[in-house]
C-alpha cells in the first residue's frame, strides 16, 4: 500500500493509544469494523473521507492532525 497510508495509519495508532483506546473501543466509538481499524493502522487499506472524519471525532482529534508526519 501506500506510504501515505502508512504514515496515516500510524498516526491514527498514536492517537488511538493516547486515549488508551483499544481497537475495538474505537471501532465501537466510530462505527466501524474493529478489522477495519486494523488495516488502516497497518497501512493496508485506504480510507474514505467521511471514514476520516469518523475517526478524527471518535478520537477528538482535528482531521488535519491525522495527515501531519
Amino acid at each position: 500500500m501506500d506510504d501515505i497510508c502508512k504514515k496515516f495509519g500510524l498516526n491514527v495508532k498514536k492517537y488511538r493509544q493516547n486515549k488508551e483506546y483499544s481497537q475495538e473501543k474505537l471501532a465501537e466509538i466510530s462505527g466501524l469494523h474493529r478489522t477495519y481499524i486494523s488495516s488502516i493502522e497497518r497501512g493496508t487499506r485506504s480510507i474514505s473521507l467521511n471514514n476520516i472524519e469518523k475517526i478524527a471525532k471518535s478520537l477528538d482529534v482535528e482531521i488535519y492532525q491525522l495527515f501531519k508526519f
